[in-house]
C-alpha cells in the first residue's frame, strides 16, 4: 500500500474517532499513531490531512451540505461523512493533487470502510462538490 493511501486511511480513522468521541485532536492523533506501524511519511501526511480538515471544518461541511441535496450531514453514516470531509479538505487545500486521484481514493475508502452503498453515495456527493467548486472558480 502506498504511503499516501496509508496516510488517508489513518486520517479517516482519526477523523472518525474524533467525530464519535470528541476530544482534543492531539490526544486522538497520538492514540492513532499507536494503532500500528505507520511509516513516518504516511504519519506526517495523515496529520497534515487531519489538521487541514479540522481547521476548515465549517467551510468543508458547508460545501458538503450544498452538494448533498437530500441529506443532512448529521444524518449521514459516520464513515461516509468523514470520507467526504477528508476528500473535500484535499480538494480545497490547493496542494496540486489531481482531482481524479482524490475522488478515486475517497471512493475506495468508502467502499472499504463504509456500507454497501457508500462508494456510490460518496461518488455522487463529491462529484457535485467538484462541479460546485469549478463553477465558483
Amino acid at each position: 500500500m502506498g504511503a499516501r493511501r496509508r496516510g488517508r486511511e489513518t486520517a479517516l480513522k482519526i477523523l472518525y474517532s474524533m467525530d464519535l468521541n470528541p476530544g482534543p485532536a492531539q490526544d486522538v492523533c497520538k492514540r492513532a499513531q499507536e494503532w500500528g506501524q505507520i511509516p513516518a511519511n504516511s504519519k506526517q501526511f495523515a496529520l497534515e490531512l487531519v489538521e487541514g480538515t479540522l481547521e476548515r471544518l465549517d467551510a468543508i461541511d458547508g460545501l458538503i451540505r450544498d452538494a448533498s441535496l437530500k441529506w443532512e450531514i448529521g444524518r449521514m453514516a459516520a464513515v461516509d461523512r468523514n470520507v467526504l470531509r477528508l476528500a473535500v479538505s484535499e480538494l480545497t487545500a490547493g496542494k496540486g493533487i489531481p482531482v481524479r486521484v482524490i475522488l478515486d481514493e475517497a471512493i475506495e475508502l468508502a467502499k472499504k470502510y463504509g456500507g454497501d452503498e457508500s462508494g456510490t453515495f460518496v461518488n455522487g456527493i463529491l462529484d457535485r462538490v467538484r462541479l460546485n467548486l469549478e463553477m465558483d472558480s
